[in-house]
């Protein structure tokens, strides 16, 4: 299960990458890019290969918080139970 939870976070979140990495890289020059007032000093590719992952990473914090924010009550109340299987603990 908790494999299926991860795909269905960092499969939609490297789509996600893709199109920006498409987006923003058609439209700036990786050698135009200055931080601090300095021109980075940094090749292409290593640009595009770190942008990637930021984006990645972003769209990773995005894609888990929607999960986080789609689970019902009773998933969220889940608490362990005896030989560490999952029941639903109920008031009362």
């Amino acid at each position: 299960m908790a494999g299926q939870t991860l795909m269905a976070i960092a499969w939609p979140a490297f789509l996600a990458a893709c199109l920006l990495e498409f987006l923003v890289f058609a439209l700036v020059d990786p050698a135009d890019l200055h931080l601090a007032g300095h021109a980075l000093a940094l090749p292409r590719q290593a640009v595009y290969a770190l942008g990637f992952f930021g984006f990645w990473i972003v769209a990773v914090v995005c894609s888990a918080t929607t999960a986080l924010l789609m689970r019902t009550p009773a998933q969220v109340n889940e608490q362990p139970g005896p030989a560490g299987s999952w029941e639903v603990k109920e008031e009362g």
